[in-house]
């Protein structure tokens, strides 16, 4: 495999491993530990001395395959798998970040991660700063001489506000912060940060790479030195470890991320066209609208627009938005209510009482999460079914 294979080659093919067996599909190591041919081997292994399984909490091969499958479509010299999303962002803080040091993240992200950077980290002794992510001066602003992390998510979480990578890596450089960017809506399928300067990408593989809702899983993927020095040591002391029937479900995920992500897109492009045009909805938030306040930098970041839409429910008071929006999401017969996305079955929710609920009114206002706030993750159903679905729902 080279780096001028072309991506759906690589993501069928890449890190491959075969046993003495030859078999043609990736084999399943269902093992805790792994035999040494004699105690000088072990002591060899264990001291990092010989390359080598030694243990599956940081060491498999079929998480080792899935691991090097996701870097090289990432762009990325290596990576490690987490046990999720979450797991792999909280690899990434202790991996960096000690007591007294400074973080600045886009305010509009995952409430998982906010509530993450919000309370959690500031317990530890560590700073964090939210900013609009949108404005590179606000980033400027907030960065001090302690800041040694940023992150953002771009398109990010629901309201696909984007982050110009070129300039989030400048910033990173310009301050000696590491650059971390949450790659989960769009995957290397339609968006690959380290070619544009970004040090780390971090992925939710549950959501889009697996594909079908299945399994949970997480990946930090960047240059090696950062990986194998710094993240693999926490990874293997702390244990937020990728089973690995979970990593070979995530490659069986990979081979087909470009042929669903496509076609989720389009249909997405429909829905969310079909949606504007609606007059019981105030706003609609999408990457492939011509309507998108950042659609040129759309253009020359992303190669898909994505699968996921946000879109606002018109009304006089937070009240009557909720409600709105509960009677909305209740009247719908093929979309599937649950927080999760990414899966060939098109999933909605409310973020303001779902994925964004455990956050004060003040944060939730800060990141833009209305009460009449919709998000929807588009699968493979038909999009006339899912339009006719929509409108019944909308005009009830």
């Amino acid at each position: 495999m080279t780096d001028k294979t072309n991506f759906d080659t690589q993501a069928v093919r890449a890190g491959s491993l075969r046993t003495e067996f030859q078999e043609h599909s990736e084999a399943l190591f269902l093992t805790s530990s792994f035999i040494f041919d004699n105690a000088q081997q072990a002591a060899s292994r264990f001291s990092g001395q010989e390359d080598g399984y030694v243990y599956s909490r940081f060491s498999n091969p079929t998480v080792q395959m899935f691991e090097q499958r996701l870097a090289a479509l990432e762009g990325a010299q290596d990576g490690l798998a987490t046990a999720s999303g979450m797991a792999a962002i909280w690899a990434c803080v202790l991996a960096t970040l000690r007591a007294g040091d400074h973080l600045v993240y886009g305010a509009n992200i995952f409430g998982a991660t906010l509530q993450l950077f919000g309370n959690l980290l500031p317990r530890l002794g560590i700073e964090c700063t939210a900013v609009d992510a949108t404005d590179l001066n606000a980033w400027r602003q907030a960065i001090k001489p302690n800041t040694r992390l940023l992150f953002c998510e771009t398109p990010s979480n629901p309201l696909m506000a984007l982050v110009d990578l070129e300039a989030f890596a400048q910033l990173g450089r310009d301050s000696g912060a590491l650059t971390v960017v949450d790659n989960c809506f769009c995957t290397p399928a339609a968006q690959k940060p380290l070619d544009f300067g970004v040090d780390v990408v971090v992925h939710s593989a549950t959501k889009f790479i697996d594909g079908q809702g299945r399994v949970l899983g997480g990946a930090v993927l960047g240059q090696r030195a950062f990986i194998r020095e710094a993240l693999l040591p926490v990874l293997r002391m702390t244990g937020p470890s990728l089973s690995p029937f979970n990593a070979w479900v995530l490659l069986k995920g990979l081979e087909t991320l470009s042929l669903r992500l496509g076609a989720q897109s389009a249909r997405a492009q429909v829905i969310a066209q079909w949606l504007q045009e609606r007059k019981e909805v105030a706003r609609v938030y999408y990457p492939g609208l011509a309507s998108h306040p950042q659609r040129a930098l759309v253009q020359r970041q992303q190669s898909l627009p994505g699968a996921v839409i946000a879109f606002e429910l018109s009304g006089d008071s937070e009240q009557s938005r909720r409600e709105r929006a509960w009677r909305l999401i209740d009247r719908l017969k093929l979309m599937s209510i649950t927080a999760n996305l990414g899966d060939t079955r098109t999933t909605i929710t409310h973020p303001a009482s779902t994925t964004h609920g455990r956050l004060p009114p003040e944060a939730r206002a800060r990141a833009g999460i209305d009460e009449g706030l919709v998000r929807i993750s588009v699968g493979l159903e038909s999009e006339t079914d899912l339009l006719n679905d929509l409108k019944q729902a909308i005009e009830a």
